[in-house]
């Protein structure tokens, strides 16, 4: 289980990889295309393609001319002059944007049957049966002439299916489910798509959001294939009469071994790169007026017949009551015919926005190998550095693509890596946070069994403290031994289970006490507690809080000695009480993380800290409780102190002043230790000075006041019947150097 919970982070940041990864390939709903679409706009609308004078013009239809020559629809006679003027210009290809699909309702025929109902025509009929038909008119117009009509293909079925004029040859797999594909379409009347030279769909297919971003250069209706008002166009133009279909599978157009769709179509000696579907990717310019050419001036004959002359002409409208505007990425209002335009320009300039099918394939690579660095890396390197790497990688998927755009006139993908990289890192970094979390959590549960709530916080909230080195502060020490352990230990020979309950029994109060009162447990030495208060926080009046931990400890062991005789006697087993003895000195030293680069503490040295440790042993000699330090009682005044001697400990060469810890506040102020306070500075006083009677007078009195400190005193008056034996001499300062730790 803990294995699995240390592999989380990178399975899960996997899993969202594949997942994005599928959604890549599926993209339900559209959504990365929609995204990589908008993209692709903002591409187009802050750098359009710059608009260069070439041999295609549109003849619009604009509100001028309907305003001047009526409106639509015009009699085909008149769209027949309008042919006919541009053919005499010396139009190369005349296009129409426009379908015929009923007939002339101006035709002689078609009015008369009108007045026919009305009143009786019959001499009338009889003089306009001579006159032409205008359908037959146009028809004839267009026979003569370079003309490509157009029709509108449609899902629903239709009686009539469009004729087919150029022809289409594959080269590789068949891409027939690639194509746009239509059921029926509305179809100029009889006869007129047949006289003409070509016959094209103008279908703009405008994506989901309405936006015409690719023009479509194939369509099927029904199970024949036509082209476009845009391929015929340029058929026409090169006196083509077939178009070649690339598709994958052919002329090395595999995308490994996969069939992914058209690649290309050639067009006479124009190839133009597509996308699978067969469509042209439409690099924009912004609505350019030199391209347009009112109507009404070829038919007025105002114009220069050179503007017209071999060019590919268009007929369409921008007459908004004509409805055929459309929205490109560049303009948010776009006369349809002009998009054709713009189309016939780039395959004429040899200018193509692309995105070649194998750009899936490196965009997947891309990504898998961008977030794969940032899984293995987040827990090396932590989330701020994967965030460094992460943006950095988008912002290289970012300007590659805009880069490969301005200057390769590529389209590259910066949505997809920019997703997958937001959702591998918030994840990744999500469960490492989350991780961490649980880890410093755990920390917090061990660490605080020893260590004192505000340092476990601390190392959990600010890790950087866990690092080599330390700084000088003041603090006080403590040592607590239990005495006479080895024999305890005798006991449990044959049960050291209860070895071990029995010092976990004695070290939890022990433990709460010295944590309550603002105390860090240093380490736990078998039965012996080491433990420091002011580091690594402020602990105001450190040496008082720690003797105060000294004296509850002491009344925490006789409840604990009680519960174990109780037991004991309950038991029927002998009963040996728990006995310890503590040192506490206070001091400066150096405090901090000690140790190697591989494992470090957080401990204390100084020769503060080795006193104290020298005190709590010497405790046993002096036969009382706690023993302290000169700088610990000069912060400890309000206690019941003795000062019991001036020792030089074994491996120091300076005595040290030490007292014995009796009581708190409540004691130092009651008679009887006020009594034996000054009893005890007297012995002291004459022990020093060499008046050996009166300091052993004075000891008598004090072990007589006080029998619980009979070791002390006939500590004294052993040491002044040796010193009547033998004198220190007249330079003698009352020093005591011990022999023993």
């Amino acid at each position: 289980m803990r294995r699995w919970r240390r592999q989380v982070p990178v399975v899960v940041p996997l899993m969202v990889l594949v997942a994005i990864l599928a959604w890549r390939v599926t993209d339900p709903g559209r959504v990365l295309a929609d995204l990589r679409n908008q993209v692709f706009d903002y591409f187009q609308r802050f750098a359009p393609r710059a608009y260069e004078p070439l041999p295609v013009r549109i003849v619009d239809l604009d509100d001028e001319t309907l305003a001047r020559y009526g409106q639509w629809p015009w009699p085909r006679t008149l769209v027949a002059q309008l042919v006919a003027d541009l053919t005499n210009a010396g139009a190369a290809v005349i296009t129409m944007d426009i379908v015929f699909a009923e007939p002339d309702q101006t035709s002689p025929r078609n009015i008369v049957e009108v007045w026919n109902r009305l009143s009786d025509t019959s001499k009338l009929q009889e003089n306009l049966a001579e006159l032409p038909d205008h359908d037959d008119v146009l028809k004839d117009i267009v026979a003569q002439t370079p003309v490509v009509t157009g029709f509108v293909a449609t899902a629903e079925k239709t009686a009539r299916m469009p004729v087919q004029k150029g022809n289409f040859a594959i080269a590789g797999d068949d891409p027939a489910a690639f194509i746009p594909g239509f059921n029926g379409a509305i179809t100029n009347v009889e006869g007129l798509a047949a006289a003409a030279a070509g016959n094209g769909s103008f279908n703009l297919i405008p994506e989901r959001d309405g936006i015409i971003r690719r023009v479509p250069l194939i369509v099927r209706v029904g199970d024949k294939r036509y082209g476009t008002l845009t391929t015929e166009a340029l058929r026409v133009a090169q006196g083509a009469s077939t178009s070649i279909v690339k598709a994958s599978g052919a002329n090395q157009q595999e995308n490994f071994g996969i069939n992914t769709g058209i690649t290309a179509i050639r067009i006479g000696r124009l190839e133009v790169p597509t996308d699978s579907r067969g469509r042209l990717w439409v690099h924009f310019t912004r609505s350019e007026p030199a391209r347009f050419l009112p109507a009404w001036r070829v038919l007025d004959g105002a114009f220069d017949p050179a503007l017209l002359e071999g060019n590919i002409v268009l007929i369409g409208t921008s007459a908004e009551g004509l409805k055929d505007l459309r929205t490109s990425p560049v303009d948010p209002v776009l006369p349809g015919v002009e998009v054709h335009a713009m189309a016939i320009e780039q395959i004429l300039l040899e200018h193509f926005l692309e995105r070649p099918d194998w750009f899936d394939g490196l965009e997947f690579v891309y990504v898998v190998v961008l977030s794969l660095l940032l899984i293995f890396l987040m827990r090396r390197l932590g989330a701020m550095w994967c965030a460094v790497i992460g943006v950095a990688g988008i912002a290289l998927a970012v300007g590659v693509s805009i880069w490969g755009y301005e200057t390769q006139l590529v389209l590259l993908d910066p949505v997809t890596p920019s997703v997958a990289v937001l959702l591998v890192y918030l994840s990744s970094s999500l469960l490492n946070y989350l991780q961490s979390e649980a880890e410093r959590s755990r920390v917090r549960n061990a660490f605080r069994q020893y260590l004192s709530p505000a340092l476990v916080e601390q190392l959990a909230d600010d890790p950087s403290r866990l690092r080599l080195g330390g700084e000088m502060r003041d603090m006080t020490f403590l040592f607590c031994d239990i005495r006479g352990f080895t024999t305890i230990s005798e006991q449990f020979k044959s049960n050291p289970q209860g070895l071990t309950r029995l010092i976990n029994r004695f070290l939890t109060p022990m433990t709460d006490l010295i944590l309550e009162s603002g105390g860090t447990i240093d380490k736990y030495m078998g039965d012996c507690i080491m433990a420091f208060w002011n580091a690594p926080l402020d602990v105001p009046g450190h040496p008082a809080k720690a003797c105060g931990a000294a004296l509850a400890m002491f009344a925490r062991l006789d409840e604990l000695n009680a519960a174990l005789k109780a037991e004991a006697e309950a038991a029927g087993t002998p009963f040996v009480p728990l006995r310890i003895g503590i040192g506490l000195n206070s001091g400066e030293v150096v405090v901090g993380n000690m140790g190697s680069e591989q494992r470090f503490d957080y401990s204390v040295l100084g020769d503060a800290v080795n006193l104290a440790s020298r005190l709590e042993g010497q405790s046993k000699t002096y036969g009382v409780n706690v023993v302290i330090g000169d700088n610990t009682a000069a912060g400890a005044s309000g206690f019941a102190l003795l000062e019991i001697d001036l020792i030089a400990v074994k491996g120091k060469t300076e005595a040290e002043r030490i007292f014995a810890l009796l009581g708190d506040e409540s004691l130092a102020g009651s008679e009887g230790f006020r009594s034996l306070a000054a009893n005890h500075a007297q012995m002291l006083h004459a022990y020093r000075a060499q008046d050996w009677d009166r300091a052993e007078k004075m000891a008598v009195n004090c072990q007589r006041q006080a029998p619980d400190l009979s070791v002390l005193y006939d500590l004294y008056l052993e040491r002044i019947r040796e010193y009547r034996q033998t004198p220190p001499g007249p330079d003698w300062d009352g020093v005591y150097h011990a022999t023993s730790k």
